[in-house]
């Protein structure tokens, strides 16, 4: 059975004395652990946690106040308490060398058993109040390790709801609703700033049939390639969005000339037209699809002074790039007054 009383450590070289102070602290609460050397008496406070020490002071191999001092000297045992037990307690010197050996207190011999009594019951009562308040400090360190752990966990859970809130589940981009926030914030910023971006509705020519031909996790990962190379080519301030299916939307940030952002999405063609080798399954495949790209630059249409006539503007566009044969970009006639 585990004895959770505190533990006291009676410490003196006479046995009649080890045998009365056990007669006196019977009934103390505390489970007593004896000592009748100094030497044995460092070796039980390596193994023991002490609320107290009871030790004698004239002891023949090692005296009480170089135990004190040697107690003093390790961490984990200084601030165990230590009450000298000693005939020369009317001695000043003797009593202030304990003190600085690091004795608490002093008990004379012969011994007045109420006096024992009560000091051992008052460290007693001491211990006992500073092991509640360790196991209390115990349980609010454990309680707020804990909630920095929740915190941490409350804040990827939110984060991830957020990004998945605002992003494509199949490819990772930004979705429709992240899209025309970004949208907003550049036509605000175009304003403001006089800057110009181009808005770009791209659509894949031939994803249908691939998607018939081969199935929808062929189709699937034909998009996260797709996204791939979309997002190899632009620029990091640069916003590249799937707007849903096979469509997607771009917007450039700081296109002076038509021409910069014709050979852009010129180039983007030229990039989604080349071969895919899709992994389905154990199989792999390879096929080859297009884009019709529509390009919209804001400063030629000033009066789509809304993202939605800016979005209408760059969509028309691209299907004037599907019905003049796929696979091509075009700009939408400037309107700007």
């Amino acid at each position: 059975m585990n004895d959770s009383r505190p533990k006291i450590l009676v410490v003196d070289d006479t046995h009649a004395n080890l045998v009365a102070m056990r007669r006196l602290l019977a009934d103390c609460g505390a489970e007593l652990i004896e000592a009748d050397s100094g030497n044995q008496a460092l070796a039980l406070c390596l193994d023991h946690d002490f609320a107290l020490i009871l030790l004698d002071v004239n002891m023949p191999d090692m005296d009480g106040f170089e135990v004190a001092a040697l107690l003093g000297e390790t961490e984990q045992l200084r601030e165990t308490p230590i009450i000298f037990v000693t005939a020369a307690y009317a001695d000043d010197l003797a009593r202030m060398k304990g003190y600085r050996s690091g004795a608490v207190d002093y008990i004379a011999k012969p011994i007045n058993d109420a006096i024992l009594q009560s000091k051992v019951r008052v460290f007693l009562e001491l211990h006992g109040a500073r092991t509640q308040l360790q196991q209390a400090l115990g349980e609010i360190s454990e309680r707020n390790r804990q909630l920095q752990v929740e915190i941490v966990e409350r804040e990827r859970i939110e984060k991830q709801v957020r990004h998945q809130a605002t992003h494509d589940m199949l490819t990772g981009l930004p979705n429709r609703v992240l899209f025309h926030d970004r949208l907003h914030t550049a036509i605000q910023r175009a304003q403001r700033q006089q800057q110009n971006f181009a808005l770009v509705l791209l659509d894949i020519d031939g994803f249908k049939e691939v998607n018939d031909q081969h199935g929808h996790p062929a189709g699937d990962a034909l998009l996260q390639q797709i996204a791939e190379r979309l997002l190899a080519q632009l620029r990091e301030s640069d916003t590249v969005a799937r707007l849903g299916g096979d469509e997607f939307a771009l917007i450039l940030e700081n296109i002076s000339e038509s021409q910069q952002a014709l050979q852009i999405c010129q180039k983007l063609c030229e990039v989604l037209g080349a071969p895919y080798t899709l992994a389905v399954g154990e199989a792999t495949i390879e096929v080859q699809v297009s884009a019709s790209i529509g390009l919209a630059r804001y400063r030629d249409h000033q009066r789509a002074n809304d993202d939605e006539q800016l979005i209408k503007t760059a969509d028309n566009a691209m299907y004037e790039a599907k019905r003049g044969g796929k696979n091509r970009c075009v700009l939408a006639e400037n309107s700007a007054e």
